[in-house]
């Protein structure tokens, strides 16, 4: 009676770790790549007052983040899906030169049984800015 019990309990433990714990989750996809149109102001004077920069263009979620020279700026605002504010701090426009500006739409986490079909982050192209 106990080796059909001990039988029982291996079939069973055999098909439960068969049943999808050995399931890889589904790799994350290509998330929608933003795109920058325009800057509004695409220029500011070096050593000149903090300003609202408008960025518009296409495909921004609804927690995209502006760029700054690389450097994510946690004060963006989401207005749509095609255009995003970000306060740009007088300390970042203190010396002229050129800055380049970039959207980030953050990776999503997958919802499958796994945890598998989120995306990608995905980063727009850059667009300069300049301080004269």
């Amino acid at each position: 009676m106990n080796s059909v019990k001990t039988a029982l309990l291996t079939t069973l433990i055999a098909l439960t770790l068969a049943c999808g714990y050995s399931s890889k989750p589904a790799p994350a996809t290509a998330g929608a790549v933003p795109t920058i149109t325009q800057l509004n102001p695409d220029n500011a004077t070096a050593g000149g007052a903090a300003f609202m920069l408008t960025v518009n263009g296409s495909d921004f979620s609804s927690k995209a983040v502006v760029n700054w020279n690389g450097t994510a700026q946690n004060a963006t605002t989401y207005v749509s899906g095609n255009q995003l504010t970000v306060s740009i701090p007088a300390s970042l426009i203190m010396n002229s030169g050129t800055v380049q500006v970039t959207v980030t739409n953050p990776a999503t986490a997958g919802s499958g049984p796994y945890g598998g079909g989120g995306t990608l982050a995905e980063t727009s192209s850059p667009m300069d800015f300049t301080i004269n």
